[in-house]
């Protein structure tokens, strides 16, 4: 596993390209997601390094293999989604080993990390550290273009208005925006202050 590992961690250097599952937004071109840094991301991850992620989550909390899928794919938002035909055999992987114990929930099992396990993450609590980091990178990145796309979507269908509406329109966005990233708690305020500003608007 110590080869495996260090393996990753010189593909991921090396710069090769990661293969991407699902439709929605590519790498580059017209919807803005590309960059150096995207297409060198490295590859997904391989099986040996996908057990140690695999495990990392189950420290958290036990989990099914469904729910392994699920939170790397929303993870990377949507970008990586591994398919039942790794992760299970991971999963398989990690109780033959002694890292997890699996208990039957209907026609689900559900694992549980072993002292074993969490002392062999332990061992590579810096490399999981990093990948994991690193995906969540990726989903950032992908929602910061998913969101510009959406507006540019928005601007192209919105009715016609004056060049000074529109920049009245997109500073009020931007107002509202950094007031939501320093408290989250506004936004009922906001959302009020809008409805009011709505109001007014049609009374006019």
């Amino acid at each position: 596993m110590y080869g495996l590992r260090h393996g990753y961690e010189d593909r991921w250097a090396g710069g090769r390209r990661w293969h991407r599952h699902g439709g929605g937004f590519g790498w580059g071109g017209r919807d803005g997601m590309g960059g150096g840094e995207m297409m060198r991301a490295g590859r997904m991850l391989a099986q040996g390094d996908l057990r140690l992620i695999a495990l990392a989550l189950i420290a958290e909390q036990p989990r099914h293999g469904y729910e392994i899928i699920k939170v790397l794919e929303e993870k990377t938002e949507g970008w990586y989604s591994p398919s039942p035909g790794i992760v299970y055999p991971t999963l398989t992987y990690l109780e033959e080993a002694g890292y997890v114990t699996a208990s039957a929930e209907g026609s689900k099992r559900l694992y549980t990390i072993t002292e074993e396990g969490r002392s062999y993450l332990a061992e590579n609590q810096d490399f999981v550290d990093a990948v994991l980091d690193r995906l969540s990178a990726v989903g950032a990145r992908i929602a910061r273009a998913r969101r510009r796309h959406e507006e540019r979507q928005d601007e192209r269908d919105a009715p016609a208005v004056s060049p000074l509406v529109r920049a009245a329109l997109v500073n009020l966005r931007d107002v509202a925006a950094k007031r939501l990233e320093g408290d989250a708690d506004a936004e009922p305020k906001i959302v009020d202050i809008l409805a009011r500003a709505a109001a007014e608007l049609k009374r006019i």
